[in-house]
């Protein structure tokens, strides 16, 4: 008892955090559609729980299967397959709160400047995003600052446990995203951390190189495991879709650095906006002793940031937020330094006041009306307004289920790997025996022979997700059509009618 009485305000805070987290994580989860990549991930959750043959499926597009693995457990027992997908980057999300508040903690020994990043995490609009999308973010972040965390423990201590810990941490991570091998390339990074100034400097230089060693070691060998997969090749395969290679990068250095670094500088302002970006920067100026502290922090933000805007093919908002999070302790020891300006910290409460009222002005709309939130012009286009989102698919799955109840009907959707409509189908109604489904893609322009020789015996339905207007000439009927969002985009269902 004696230890609650002596930490009381930091239990009830403790609990209120963790509480304010799972509100704004779990109200109106399931309130965006369903965007087309988490279907791709769901339905690999769903094959990989059913078939343990394929527990490495996601392997067959190039990703990782952490996040697979995770949400296949959480399908067992969560009815809806997309809200066990959600929940996966739910749980990520606490484990990044929860490591953000230890991460800030230890590099500035004031468990205050750990408290308040916790709470700027909970706020932060980027993480609310994609804490709720089934989607690898949330665990990506989760991962590399756990990572970071221990990696940090590891360099200041050098206790012989640490390595073996930094070894799991970061091989979960490498086995969640590529992305999460920063945890390793940044490990030297740490010796910012490393007391040069002790008696024994070399010793202990050796050991941590020993460290260091056994950590990467060991983090690779628990990524090893994917190579049981004959699909492990792939990895590298999907890499370069999104990434230059050295070769092709040689040819063309600084092409697209300006367009690719314009577009992620707009980004960083929708989600940090201008008053978290300034009092990030303010934090160089504060708390001086800390500086090789805030220097990784720097460093972890601003090195991938333009290596990625280097040497980027393909780049979304979401593409950013792991180095973005990094800013979140450097604001939050601005915040904690700003309390001691005035007396009764009347600056500290004004700027908390400010910033994260500035957030829980986009989180109202990250929650409740998605549509018309303030985040980047790109991610509302995917999730919503575009081709990508899905909007109408509970609907279709409803109108389709209701059909099917009397009789045997023929569903054929466009798209085939990454298609909304396609694996909305396969997710919600694979167990349906009443209803026949095909992907087609590309949509020909005469109708498929088949769609007409099915019509003769049942009905057939065709739905059109990026093709607007169905080709000329294809013996259809219009049944309905939903739209995406606020835009020009929707998901149309039509009857193909049987042909004498």
């Amino acid at each position: 008892m004696g230890f609650f009485r002596r930490n009381k305000i930091e239990i009830f805070l403790s609990c209120g955090l963790i509480a304010l987290y799972f509100i704004t994580r779990l109200t109106h989860i399931l309130s965006l559609p369903i965007f087309t990549d988490e279907a791709i991930y769901v339905r690999w959750a769903q094959i990989a729980k059913q078939d343990a043959a394929w527990r490495f499926i996601s392997l067959t597009d190039g990703k990782q299967p952490m996040f697979t693995w995770v949400a296949m457990v959480l399908i067992r027992f969560v009815h809806d397959p997309l809200l066990a997908g959600r929940l996966t980057s739910v749980l990520g999300g606490v484990f990044s709160m929860v490591g953000m508040f230890f991460l800030s903690w230890e590099l500035f020994k004031n468990k205050w400047i750990g408290f308040l990043a916790a709470t700027v995490y909970i706020f932060f609009p980027f993480s609310l995003v994609y804490d709720r999308m089934a989607l690898q973010e949330s665990l990506v972040c989760a991962f590399l600052i756990w990572g970071l965390y221990i990696s940090i423990v590891m360099t200041r201590q050098l206790k012989s446990y640490t390595p073996f810990v930094a070894g799991l941490i970061i091989g979960g991570g490498m086995l969640n995203k590529t992305t999460n091998m920063w945890n390793i390339y940044f490990l030297p990074f740490t010796l910012l951390l490393f007391d040069w100034k002790r008696n024994g400097v070399w010793h202990r230089l050796i050991k941590w190189v020993s460290f260091a060693v056994l950590t990467s070691v060991l983090a690779y060998t628990y990524y090893s495991i994917l190579r049981l997969s004959p699909y492990f090749g792939i990895i590298a395969e999907k890499n370069h879709t999104f990434y230059y290679s050295l070769h092709d990068w040689l040819q063309h250095p600084i092409e697209f650095f300006t367009g690719n670094l314009h577009g992620m500088v707009s980004w960083l302002i929708a989600y940090v906006n201008w008053l978290g970006l300034v009092l990030a920067a303010a934090s160089l100026v504060v708390l001086r002793k800390a500086w090789r502290e805030k220097s990784l922090l720097v460093l972890w933000f601003v090195v991938p940031f333009f290596i990625f805007a280097l040497i980027a093919k393909v780049l979304y908002p979401r593409y950013i937020i792991y180095m973005t999070i990094f800013l979140i302790p450097l604001i939050s020891v601005t915040l904690h330094e700003s309390f001691k300006l005035f007396p009764k910290k009347i600056a500290g409460i004004v700027l908390l006041v400010l910033l994260l009222g500035s957030y829980a002005y986009v989180d109202r709309f990250i929650m409740f009306d998605f549509v018309h939130a303030p985040i980047a012009d790109s991610d509302l286009a995917q999730y919503v307004n575009a081709w990508p989102a899905g909007g109408g698919v509970k609907e279709m799955v409803a109108f389709f289920q209701q059909q099917s109840q009397k009789q045997k009907i023929y569903v054929a959707s466009e798209g085939t790997f990454g298609s909304v409509p396609t694996l909305a189908m396969e997710i919600y109604l694979d167990q349906n025996t009443n209803i026949q489904k095909q992907g087609i893609y590309p949509i020909p322009v005469r109708i498929p022979k088949e769609l007409l020789q099915k019509a003769k015996t049942m009905p057939v339905y065709m739905v059109f997700e990026q093709t607007q207007t169905p080709p000329v000439g294809w013996p259809l009927k219009f049944v309905t059509q939903y739209q995406k969002g606020i835009g020009n985009w929707y998901m149309s269902v039509y009857q193909v009618l049987p042909q004498k």
